[in-house]
């Protein structure tokens, strides 16, 4: 696939990272000459100087080929207009924008984006999508990701294993009969930064990740099980009150018996914030600065989230706030070389906003009745939901009689419900499949869900 990302920040760096790495070929424009220079120098891509909405440009990055445009600098309306000129001069097949004002993206302008108006196929918002993520994890606490799938039937939850864990040196094929009213299936396991998909036989050990496709309803029962059963926080101070962490404690005003504060160092942003927030305290203040942090009640707070846009902020006022008396702190942390500090800091649990943002781009690049993707390990894993077609290999045989390398499927889906994984369950065209896959299996994934047989 012939991919062309407008925007060489973060964001952009993050998905052609991604892209490239998967042998499609990208090209990635931006004005700035240092991040192009970056971002050729350290991946391989083909780098274009030069404004992103601009035919001449995109013309010279190869527009006229490509398969697809990912608009993704920090202006909504660069964006856009990239999108609107790739579609009607270049006629692109695939479109993509990041819009991050709230405002074009409230259910009243959803005309705004048609192919009559505003020709954008897919709207991604990263701090929407960060937001959305962080709650996720407010509402189960104790799992280090917290991802639906299939209309919400099913999570996929990562657990750390702590020394308490009952199932410790369980053979995982075991572990099912151990709770047979539990409706869970350990799809991965990440050990000393690798994941891998277990074999039967393999046991989990203290300090392994393990990752879970759990039918929903049963997602608090499996956190009591595996010793990581937490109260929900009801004291939370979030430190950056840019548009994630002001997304984030908007949401929370609407929950019942949460209170919430908000640091925030920029004196406009803060009266932003402030204006937009009804029953949450926003204050001024340096959240490096250990009066502010006090001021703000993290000495009492369960949870302190750091959510700004600058990765050493969120490290170290996490520190900080640990150090004060914080029950526990996350942290936002966009550099992967900077997550794996975390292990080494008392930082509870980090978030990688790429992996949200990589994730919704992927299930438009994965091929076949792919529905959904969610990325993880920066890429050394996917957990996949896909349609069963009449042509696919599951169609028609039985649970038991399907062999994979490399993957494993966590949940069948049919009529909407999450069936048992018995050894006679007969999967039919329609059912949902959500799998985990490693890196060197996505291209199989592929495979199994497209319409033609001839891999088979």
């Amino acid at each position: 696939m012939k991919v062309i990302i407008c925007g060489g920040g973060r964001v952009g760096y993050g998905i052609a990272s991604r892209l490239s790495r998967e042998q499609n070929t990208v090209t990635v424009v931006d004005l700035s000459a240092d991040l192009i220079r970056q971002v050729t120098t350290e991946l391989d891509v083909r780098g274009i100087v030069g404004h992103g909405a601009y035919p001449d440009v995109l013309k010279q990055a190869g527009i006229e080929s490509a398969d697809m445009l990912i608009a993704v600098t920090y202006s909504d309306e660069v964006n856009m207009m990239a999108c609107q000129v790739a579609h009607s001069l270049f006629n692109v097949p695939t479109k993509v924008a990041r819009v991050r004002a709230q405002s074009y993206l409230e259910s009243e302008w959803n005309d705004l984006f048609s192919r009559e108006h505003m020709p954008i196929d897919i709207i991604i918002s990263p701090e929407v999508e960060i937001g959305k993520s962080v709650l996720r994890r407010l509402n189960t606490p104790g799992a280090f990701e917290v991802v639906p799938f299939a209309d919400n039937a099913v999570k996929l939850l990562g657990v750390h294993i702590e020394e308490d864990c009952p199932i410790i040196a369980t053979p995982i094929r075991q572990i099912p009969d151990l709770f047979p009213e539990l409706q869970a299936t350990i799809v991965g396991v990440r050990r000393e930064g690798q994941i891998f998909v277990p074999m039967p036989d393999d046991p989990l050990y203290v300090g392994d990740d393990a990752f879970f496709i759990v039918r929903s309803e049963h997602g608090s029962r499996l956190m009591e099980i595996v010793g990581t059963g937490e109260d929900r926080a009801r004291h939370i101070v979030i430190i950056g009150g840019g548009n994630v962490g002001a997304y984030v404690a908007k949401e929370l005003e609407a929950v019942k018996g949460i209170r919430c504060r908000v640091i925030e160092y920029d004196k406009k942003r803060a009266e932003q914030a402030a204006e937009m927030l009804k029953r949450t305290v926003v204050l001024n203040g340096d959240a490096m600065n250990a009066e502010i942090q006090q001021e703000a009640g993290v000495q009492d707070a369960e949870l302190v989230l750091c959510l700004t846009n600058d990765d050493k902020t969120n490290i170290l006022a996490g520190v900080l706030a640990k150090k004060i008396g914080a029950g526990q702190t996350v942290s936002l942390v966009n550099e992967v070389s900077m997550q794996a500090l975390i292990t080494e800091l008392p930082i509870d649990k980090f978030i990688d906003p790429r992996a949200a943002t990589v994730s919704s781009i992927l299930r438009h690049v994965r091929r076949g009745r792919i529905l959904d993707v969610y990325t993880l390990s920066d890429g050394q894993a996917e957990v996949v939901e896909g349609e069963v077609l009449d042509t696919s290999l599951f169609a028609g045989k039985k649970y038991e009689e399907i062999k994979l390398e490399g993957m494993a499927i966590g949940a069948i889906i049919q009529d909407g419900v999450p069936a048992p994984l018995d050894n006679n369950l007969v999967v039919k065209k329609g059912d949902r499949v959500v799998m985990m896959a490693e890196r060197s299996a996505f291209k199989q994934v592929e495979q199994i869900f497209r319409v033609s047989t001839d891999f088979f």
